[in-house]
């Protein structure tokens, strides 16, 4: 069996591998707008304190990037529509609404939205770092991600948040006020010192504010974090169970839906569909400082040219090894900026700065997709795992076999799925397909 995708070819089946159809693989895009007022002590994701200089001059030009940016990737969608946005951050509402309108406009042009598309933006509570919610329903965004963390005082004050309780509700209000049908509230448990009783009068009070969708996630201590210098106190293991089994259990009494680890859709609401394509191994495009992707890429798929000899890495160069691709951007917003305008100067103008592209390979394959799709509680149906990798049941048919007698999956021909016990031990299970 090779063991790099460089030397598959998707469309030639072998043993271990079949025909992968990429029309039939949904396309997202994410977008990543990098500053916030301030970092929390907590968050390890890529996104940077607003300069003290900073200019409307800044937005723009980092707009004129992404819009580039998009452009250049525009190939890899290989004929598809975009299903699904997800713009997050950092705190994505930071960016004028001006600049929304632009690159809206921009994106539209560029690629073709599916009629029912799902845009989502993350937003903070506080006043200041958001236009008017109607605005932003008028440039096409549909969902709203409110990250609230918490509506008590003093755990929003260790938190690092900057907004307050009244806040955080005036902002689930008014996004529902001005049209605004899916609002997602994030919620964060096992903070420091929180008791049960606060944790279940967070979920409570975004219910009654309006959240038809919930996040519901315990706090985590990651590297290259404030918390992970300088650890706060944190309920014990016995208290973060309780904490989660009486949440969860009031989550189903108000009638939300937990369809995946921490997401739980309300009544009146359904599953975020960005999130569903990533869990599901679907492709998503990635603009922005930080942003990664993954894309599959049919080198025979007709596209009317053939590819590019240049040596540059062209559009035509990415497209001419099939193959399942990550990638990624830089990091730092001058950087990414910086990265665009280099390739600006060229005579070429389709060459993507792709600091990370690289082939999943066959064994990373296996775990990746399964490290998504265990996730979700209903699992996926077992015809997706070779739709989507390009490779056999029968190459993984001795782990399944084993985990099934375990009782950490569903015994089904047709369903790959996590027992409850399963759900318990995913990571035992992800480790059989190491």
């Amino acid at each position: 069996m090779p063991n790099d995708l460089n030397t598959l070819s998707l469309t030639e089946p072998t043993t271990d591998t079949i025909a992968v159809d990429v029309i039939d693989i949904p396309l997202s895009l994410y977008i990543h707008i990098p500053w916030c007022v301030k970092k929390c002590p907590y968050c390890d994701f890529n996104s940077h304190e607003l300069p003290m200089d900073s200019e409307l001059s800044m937005y723009e030009e980092y707009v004129d990037t992404l819009l580039l940016d998009a452009a250049m990737q525009q190939p890899l969608t290989q004929g598809r529509e975009i299903g699904s946005i997800f713009i997050g951050g950092g705190t994505p509402s930071l960016l004028p609404i001006a600049q929304y309108q632009r690159l809206f406009i921009g994106l539209r042009t560029c690629f073709e939205f599916a009629e029912d598309i799902e845009i989502t933006m993350e937003a903070n509570p506080g006043t200041l770092e958001h236009a008017p919610f109607a605005q932003y329903l008028e440039v096409g965004i549909n969902r709203l991600s409110i990250g609230v963390q918490s509506f008590a005082a003093d755990k929003l004050k260790v938190l690092g948040r900057i907004h307050d309780p009244v806040q955080a509700l005036s902002a689930i209000r008014a996004a529902k006020a001005a049209g605004f049908v899916r609002v997602n509230v994030d919620l964060m448990h096992g903070l420091p010192q929180q008791t049960m009783n606060e944790a279940l009068e967070d979920i409570q009070m975004a219910h009654n504010a309006g959240a038809t969708h919930i996040s519901w996630y315990q706090l985590t201590i990651e590297p290259n974090t404030v918390f992970y210098r300088s650890q706060p106190i944190l309920p014990d293991e016995d208290n973060l169970a309780d904490i989660e089994q009486a949440g969860q259990a009031l989550l189903q009494q108000l009638g939300y839906s937990n369809y995946e680890v921490s997401a739980w859709a309300g009544a009146s609401d359904k599953p975020c569909r960005h999130n569903i394509n990533y869990w599901q191994f679907g492709d998503y495009l990635a603009i922005g400082a930080g942003a990664h992707g993954k894309v599959t890429i049919d080198c025979h798929a007709d596209r009317g040219s053939a590819p590019s000899k240049e040596n540059d890495k062209s559009e035509n160069d990415l497209l001419a090894e099939s193959g399942i691709y990550r990638f990624s951007k830089s990091r730092l917003p001058k950087d990414y900026v910086g990265d665009i305008e280099t390739e600006k100067s060229k005579s070429t103008q389709n060459v993507p700065k792709m600091v990370g592209w690289q082939a999943i390979d066959q064994e990373e394959l296996v775990s990746e997709f399964m490290l998504n799709a265990l996730r979700l509680h209903g699992g996926v149906a077992w015809s997706l795992f070779e739709k989507r990798t390009g490779l056999t049941l029968d190459s993984i048919a001795e782990q399944v076999n084993s985990l099934v007698k375990q009782g950490l999956l569903v015994d089904s021909d047709t369903q790959l799925q996590p027992t409850v016990l399963g759900q318990r031990y995913l990571n035992q299970i992800l480790r059989a397909f190491l």
